[in-house]
């Protein structure tokens, strides 16, 4: 087995997706502290460990780019991408329900 230091890494490829306090792995989540509108890229920037302002100009350059394809990215991801503290999504929210319904 190649030792991780030696590839100039400081972690091995198992604590990767660790949380840097040991509580288990990192999860994506829309975070309620620093939100703007639904906290998608404070999310992703306390993910990444980039400053959210970063996360958002990123976001924009690429809605104008690309012609309205960022805003689909950001209504996708708050969808998807579950609220800070809780479990599930909002999308996965709709699925539950929907099949709790036709059961």
């Amino acid at each position: 087995m190649v030792d991780a230091t030696f590839l100039g890494h400081d972690r091995s490829m198992n604590d990767i997706n660790e949380t840097t306090d040991g509580s288990g792995p990192r999860r994506l989540s829309r975070m309620r502290d620093g939100r703007m509108i639904t906290g998608v890229c404070s999310g992703a920037a306390s993910y990444f460990g980039v400053d959210p302002t970063i996360v958002r100009i990123v976001l924009a350059v690429l809605t104008v780019l690309t012609s309205g394809a960022g805003i689909l990215l950001y209504v996708a991801a708050s969808l998807i991408v579950p609220e800070e503290g809780k479990e599930t999504s909002i999308a996965q929210d709709l699925i539950n329900k929907q099949t709790r319904g036709t059961r």
